[in-house]
């Protein structure tokens, strides 16, 4: 872990990163791809020291209110959170301030801010979007060794929804010849379904490659699927977007039975719905005088 000083905090589209790096150790991270530049190793978190200075900052003088997010390239919930609480402080700074949260995680740490959760969601909405890959609980933590299994997470989804907290369902990557089964979606949709989740991105069934993970990925082959790094390479070369050859009959199955189940499962309406501002307390007072 180190510390450093941050120019801003908040990206065009109200997007931010209290930390850079990660400890989840998930084999398929993009992340780590070189595109994005990190001058430390992956596992050496940066914190930026000022964040939260500049965040109260920034929403102080926002004339409107928004939805703000994180998570996007770095878990917000990695174990030292539990000590620096850059999260917690950013959910108490939204919610004084008025604004909505958005924020995407693979650990049911994210339980600890319930309170603050709530307190949002009372005003305008605060959606929690969990990452599901992997149904059975040895494969997931093969590929997903340092965060919470899949089962805990579906915990996680149930005491979130219990207290009124929506929920969206990150379904990816999904890795070829590895968890791309009907078996692994229909236990990750099961899950779903049991949990009342909002909605379900899902962008296909398969995962993205480039320059920094592939390495990392090939690595992690080698060493948990014997052979299954020169089946990747015979099948896909260096392509960067790789679609599960059961692209087609997954995909099938997925929208069948989010739309069997009132589940939201067009990507661009669950964006549509995670990026929209709502104050309650407005609607609150406009039905009084219906």
């Amino acid at each position: 872990m180190h510390f450093v000083q941050s120019k801003g905090i908040l990206s065009a589209k109200n997007g931010m990163n209290l930390y850079r790096g990660c400890t989840h150790g998930c084999i398929y991270c993009d992340s780590r791809s070189s595109c994005y530049q990190m001058q430390h190793d992956f596992e050496d978190i940066e914190v930026k020291e000022n964040a939260i200075e500049l965040l109260e900052d920034t929403l102080k003088r926002k004339r409107n209110k928004s939805m703000l997010s994180t998570g996007s390239m770095t878990d917000p919930y990695i174990p030292i959170e539990n000590e620096i609480k850059s999260v917690r402080k950013a959910l108490s700074l939204a919610y004084e301030y008025g604004f909505g949260f958005t924020l995407i995680t693979k650990s049911n740490r994210v339980l600890n801010d319930l309170d603050l959760l709530s307190k949002i969601n009372e005003h305008t909405k605060c959606v929690v979007q969990m990452t599901l890959t992997t149904y059975d609980e040895k494969l997931c933590k093969i590929i997903e060794p340092n965060v919470s299994t899949t089962r805990e997470r579906f915990e996680a989804l149930k005491i979130l929804n219990d207290a009124g907290i929506p929920t969206v369902v990150c379904l990816c990557p999904i890795l070829p010849f590895i968890n791309d089964t009907e078996e692994n979606l229909m236990g990750i949709l099961n899950y779903c379904i049991e949990a009342k989740v909002h909605g379900i991105i899902c962008f296909g069934m398969g995962l993205t490659l480039r320059d920094g993970n592939r390495e990392y990925f090939y690595s992690k082959l080698d060493k948990y699927f014997p052979g299954m790094k020169n089946k990747y390479i015979k099948t896909f070369g260096n392509q960067y977007s790789i679609n599960s050859p059961n692209n087609s009959n997954l995909m099938k199955i997925f929208h069948e039975v989010c739309a069997e189940n009132g589940i939201l499962h067009s990507n661009q309406k669950i964006f549509q719905y995670l990026n929209a501002f709502e104050d309650k307390n407005e609607v609150t007072q406009l039905s009084l005088f219906d």
